[in-house]
């Protein structure tokens, strides 16, 4: 049996087979995505034990999926019955933080902020930040190429990352990219592992790299009576050549939920916020604000002002980050995270509406305006299944009217077992054959999250 071996092979403390407490890694965050129940959880702290781990499961015919810290929303860290699940939890270390080539060398362990406070105190900046930074892994980062607030202006994950070491669906330990500023030798291998989800290898160090601090960030705030006008001014801020380090929705029911869970005053009168940020410096700051202001106010803006108060501002981005958190506590929430071009923003955002109305569904709304990836939030009253089956539909609904927009399926969040059917809808069959093409000379035995992204025949 594979736990026989690996209690050979591992440290005793690096195996999890109470089934109770092994249960607690079977799943990430999405909303009714099927988990299955692992036989054995397993919690390495070096390359050589990921590499051990690997091989045993090529050995077993067992199947592997890598967890990260399980804030996922699109159920790719789900367990398979019978399967491992590896933690990478205890690769946390931060191994450098190179000033001159300004780059990190860090586990994939590493919570998010953890790395950026790091970077901080040497002046330097990670710039990618999901909600769920806070809790987050650099590891599960990779994974899903996940984005963040201040994605608009400086991208997201893949942008950063210059190197990985990497375990291989063949057991073996490779280093793919680069240290340096340029290169372009071969094909771009640690690019292409970047948002795979954990199907292709299993990510055991990552090599990013960062930018200077920034400048303090100006902050201007609008309300709206409908999601449609807040649109409205994300296409004119793109049409005035402004790209702000962040621009952000949120709607009255998050708000709400947030000052409920937190009781934090940002009770306001409004149905929508839209947030804008500029951090460039001088003059440019001033002007982009200035430019913010005027499109929030000409697309139908009920109140829009520059915030006086960072105290103010921070808070009202804080309860964006804690949107999906406390909206969790009022009932199951299924997250969309269908990305449109910006043009297209406040039909897409109409669109949710109807779809809302079409299924008699709860829809709260977040979004990186800026960017056009919008986070619709599907709501359920606990244990409702016709509720549930009205969401399911208005989700594949909404995935279907960002296609029609000229849109894609996932922004950030990753296709996991969510969106496997909005993929396949999303690319030609002749561009499928090439991911699965691919998916087998990486994972030959297809042990690596078999199932997730993408489906092998049998």
């Amino acid at each position: 049996m594979i736990i026989d071996d690996l209690r050979t092979e591992l440290p005793a403390d690096r195996l999890i087979e109470d089934p109770d407490v092994a249960a607690s890694f079977a799943g990430d965050e999405a909303e009714w995505a099927p988990r299955g129940t692992p036989v054995l959880v397993v919690r390495p702290r070096t390359s050589a034990e990921v590499q051990s781990v690997v091989r045993a499961c090529i050995r077993h015919g067992v199947p592997l999926t890598t967890r990260g810290a399980g804030t996922g929303l699109s159920g790719g860290a789900n367990a398979i019955d019978g399967g491992v699940v590896l933690s990478t939890e205890l690769m946390n270390d931060i191994r450098e933080i190179n000033s001159v080539e300004r780059l990190a060398v860090v586990g994939p362990g590493v919570v998010n902020d953890d790395l950026r406070a790091a970077c901080a105190e040497q002046g330097l900046w990670y710039p990618p930040d999901p909600a769920s930074a806070p809790w987050s892994t650099i590891g599960g980062n990779v994974a899903t190429n996940a984005g963040g607030l201040c994605c608009v202006k400086y991208g997201v994950t893949r942008d950063y990352v210059l190197a990985l070491e990497v375990v291989t669906g063949t057991g073996e330990l490779v280093r793919l990219g680069r240290r340096t500023a340029k290169g372009v030798a071969g094909y771009d291998l640690a690019g292409l592992i970047v948002g795979s989800e954990g199907t292709l290898a299993v990510v055991t160090e990552v090599t990013v790299k960062l930018r200077p601090q920034r400048a303090p960030e100006r902050t201007v705030a609008g309300y709206f009576s409908s999601v449609v006008d807040a649109g409205r001014a994300v296409t004119a801020i793109g049409a005035a050549g402004v790209v702000p380090s962040a621009l952000e929705l949120i709607d009255r029911h998050c708000l709400a939920a947030v000052d409920a869970w937190k009781n934090m005053g940002l009770s306001v009168d409004a149905d929508v916020v839209l947030l804008g940020r500029s951090d460039a410096p001088g003059p440019a700051g001033e002007y982009e604000a200035t430019t913010m202001l005027t499109c929030f106010e000409q697309a139908g803006a009920t109140w829009a002002a520059q915030s006086e108060n960072q105290r103010e501002a921070d808070a009202l981005f804080e309860a964006r980050r804690l949107a999906y958190p406390a909206l969790e506590r009022l009932g199951p929430v299924l997250t969309e995270d269908v990305c449109v071009p910006k043009a297209a923003v406040p039909e897409m955002l109409a669109r949710i509406e109807r779809a809302a109305q079409a299924n008699d569904t709860h829809i709260a709304n977040i979004a990186h305006a800026g960017d056009g990836n919008l986070h619709p939030l599907l709501i359920t009253p606990i244990g409702d299944e016709a509720a549930r089956t009205r969401a399911q539909a208005a989700f594949e609904q909404i995935i279907a009217d960002a296609l029609d927009l000229g849109g894609t399926v996932t922004g950030e969040h990753g296709v996991g077992l969510l969106k496997r059917d909005g993929l396949a809808s999303e690319l030609s069959p002749e561009v499928m054959t090439m991911h699965r093409a691919i998916k087998q000379s990486l994972d030959p035995h297809n042990i690596l999250n078999p199932g997730k992204v993408i489906t092998l025949p049998s």
